[in-house]
């Protein structure tokens, strides 16, 4: 009787774009073999895209990059960074205030002042350039691409269902939320195993007193440094 071969998974994950993103973004990109940013749908006002947390003594402190929003349903992608105002220098001063004292801020300041001190003219860009920074420091290497390069096309659950045969992915993994809309009676037709997330959120030491969760991970990269990978997958919390 003919054995039959172990199917090898290979993992997809689709998210938008996130400035200075959260712990549970990267440990998605760091569970996928490919990783889609998905910068061609609606930008979502006050959501992740331009901002995130760090954090201060008195609590965490908002950094938010200003963007010029033309139109209601405006793709993330066509977003624009107004470079009028010096959200930058306010940045990095803040960050340099509240981690100097960090006991890894060396390794990845200098890094990060190169990065946002590109000529940015949207804000999936610099989000894209600051994923791409961040995975590098954390030593993963996924096959990251953008939606919008890939042309193409279906709604919510279809699409990301096309993504999986693009890539010839039999695995996807969805964050948790997505549960409420995705189809996936879609997958199962096309024996696409859907995983879902369920990120439990770490502990580590900080700054500043009593441990902030869901802040940006670069409070994990100044604190934690080299074993910031192994925190965000819960191996072990130093």
């Amino acid at each position: 009787m003919e054995l039959l071969k172990e199917t090898k998974t290979k993992t997809l994950a689709v998210l938008q774009p996130g400035y200075l993103a959260w712990l549970g973004f990267f440990d998605q990109v760091n569970r996928s073999d490919v990783f889609v940013i998905y910068d061609d749908v609606q930008y979502d006002k006050n959501g992740w895209r331009n901002r995130n947390r760090v954090k201060s003594a008195t609590g965490p402190v908002w950094l938010t990059v200003p963007v010029k929003v033309a139109k209601l349903e405006q793709k993330i992608n066509t977003v624009k960074i107004d470079n009028c105002q010096n959200w930058r220098k306010k940045h990095l001063e803040t960050i340099k205030q509240l981690y100097q004292k960090a006991p890894y801020f060396q390794d990845y300041y200098s890094g990060l002042v190169e990065t946002l001190s590109g000529p940015w003219e949207y804000i999936a860009d610099l989000d894209v350039a600051l994923v791409k920074q961040i995975v590098s420091w954390l030593g993963i290497s996924p096959l990251i691409v953008r939606s919008s390069d890939l042309g193409i096309e279906g709604d919510r659950s279809e699409r990301l269902l096309n993504f999986c045969g693009h890539f010839k992915a039999n695995c996807y993994l969805s964050g948790n939320a997505a549960q409420c809309y995705l189809d996936t009676d879609i997958f199962a037709k096309q024996y696409i195993e859907v995983r879902w997330q369920n990120y439990s959120h770490p502990t580590y030491n900080q700054l500043y007193g009593d441990f902030v969760p869901y802040l940006s991970v670069m409070d994990l990269l100044f604190n934690c440094g080299p074993n910031s990978l192994r925190i965000i997958n819960n191996d072990q919390a130093t």
